[in-house]
């Protein structure tokens, strides 16, 4: 098996090297010779056979499992070296037909009814909440930050996400907001303390459910703010605003028309909807196996030509759509240099199976966000035309002002001395200047 693995790789690898050692300790360099290589290991002859017959899976098993080990580099280099050579593509020849063969099957599987959906939503997020606590920020936004600058800590870009999702829905104190798939109640409890709403936030997860609780009571906001566990094809009642963000990877394709025709219902004839989701640059796809199996069963990541014709069966007038592009490789890059650096307490909690598990969930999710289309969208929907500002400025939050006191800062920092460039002087008080 090891000369036809060698031959799929050499063809695959154009760009970067990797030198790959059998099980029988021979050595194979593949790629370009003057890069540095990532070198890995397998540890039994099966393994070869496992990456031919179905590589998408078995990579990451054989990685979970021990069965192939990086030796140099790490995991993140060897999924950005096969990701980077891959493209959008699947490798070519017999493969792409297996990625056709599951493009089929996937959309010919029965979709997320109620009973799937608790189930699924409960694999991935009734894990330990200790576990989210060694990656995520304190407010616990599992989902794409925004970074207004490269250098942003993932705790600002957060805040710079709730602030622009907050801008984006126009919100006026005393609005009421539905909030579905409400996760740990950071969003929802942000809009109720910030803006001045009233917020129901809806969840599958139990875990999430009892933090989002006790956050609540904790911030003396439960007469605004109110978490129910209930699917949102069972909510009821009408909304000012609507918003949804990292839910709609978890509908499912079949489930596209009920979720914005439920959302048209939801929302008042003035409203406002907003749908923050990853998606597909390129089309119509598949999830990838392993990640369906391990890390998110039921999930399904949209292309938009899959997304607005049900916005308009729906009757809902498609007002703005924003992609954020590498922000999500940004912030998975940023959660798993937190997850390694907290590796021995993950094990702690689970086992250094789990571990390798989490660590390949997290690098090739990046990695499909650097090199494989996938981006994330922010859907703006409503009923009427003018439920909304004339132009489009009012999206993007308003900085506040300098005040002396941080003219004085930037002054006394050298940074605004008299001979400084211009350049250094409007970084510095860019730097100042709120997210």
């Amino acid at each position: 098996m090891t000369p036809l693995l060698t031959g799929l790789m050499r063809r695959l690898i154009r760009r970067g090297r990797l030198k790959l050692i059998t099980a029988g300790g021979r050595t194979f360099n593949i790629g370009d010779p003057g890069s540095p290589p990532v070198t890995i290991r397998l540890h039994d002859w099966r393994v070869s056979w496992d990456l031919l017959r179905n590589p998408q899976l078995k990579l990451g098993e054989a990685y979970m499992d021990g069965r192939l080990t990086v030796e140099q580099g790490d995991i993140a280099d060897l999924l950005d070296l096969l990701t980077r050579n891959l493209g959008t593509g699947f490798g070519g020849g017999y493969l792409d037909w297996l990625a056709r063969a599951r493009f089929v099957l996937g959309h010919l599987a029965p979709s997320n009814r109620r009973g799937r959906s608790r189930r699924n939503v409960a694999h991935h997020y009734d894990l330990s909440g200790d576990l989210y606590r060694l990656f995520l920020d304190a407010d616990r936004q599992y989902s794409c930050a925004f970074f207004e600058r490269f250098d942003d800590t993932l705790e600002v870009a957060q805040s710079n996400k709730k602030k622009r999702i907050a801008a984006k829905l126009a919100l006026r104190r005393g609005m009421r907001v539905l909030d579905i798939g409400s996760g740990w109640g950071g969003l929802g409890l942000y809009l109720a303390e910030t803006h001045g709403a009233e917020v129901r936030g809806i969840t599958l997860s139990g875990e999430q459910l009892d933090l989002a609780r006790a956050r609540a009571a904790g911030a003396g906001l439960v007469s605004r703010v109110h978490f129910s566990l209930e699917d949102y094809r069972e909510t009821t009642g009408r909304f000012d605003r609507i918003v949804s963000v990292g839910m709609l990877e978890h509908v499912g394709v079949g489930n596209y028309d009920t979720y914005f025709r439920k959302i048209a219902a939801l929302l008042a004839d003035d409203g406002v909807a907003l749908v923050h989701s990853i998606g597909r640059s390129d089309g119509p796809g598949v999830t990838n196996p392993w990640i369906e199996k391990y890390i998110f069963p039921g999930g399904y990541s949209p292309a938009l030509s899959e997304v607005l014709p049900a916005v308009e069966r729906a009757g809902l007038i498609v007002t703005d759509i924003e992609i954020l592009r590498l922000h999500y490789a940004q912030t998975l890059k940023e959660w798993r240099r937190r997850f390694v650096a907290n590796r021995d307490a993950a094990r702690a909690l689970y086992d250094e199976r789990f571990c390798r598990m989490w660590e390949f969930y997290l690098a090739g999710a990046e990695m499909a966000f650097r090199w494989q289309g996938h981006v994330v969208f922010q859907l703006q929907v409503a009923k009427r035309l003018d439920a909304l500002p004339f132009a489009r400025d009012y999206m993007t939050p308003k900085p506040a002002p300098l005040n002396q006191a941080s003219i004085a800062a930037v002054a006394a920092s050298g940074s605004a001395s008299c001979d400084a460039p211009a350049g250094r002087l409007a970084t510095a008080v860019g730097r100042l200047m709120p997210s």
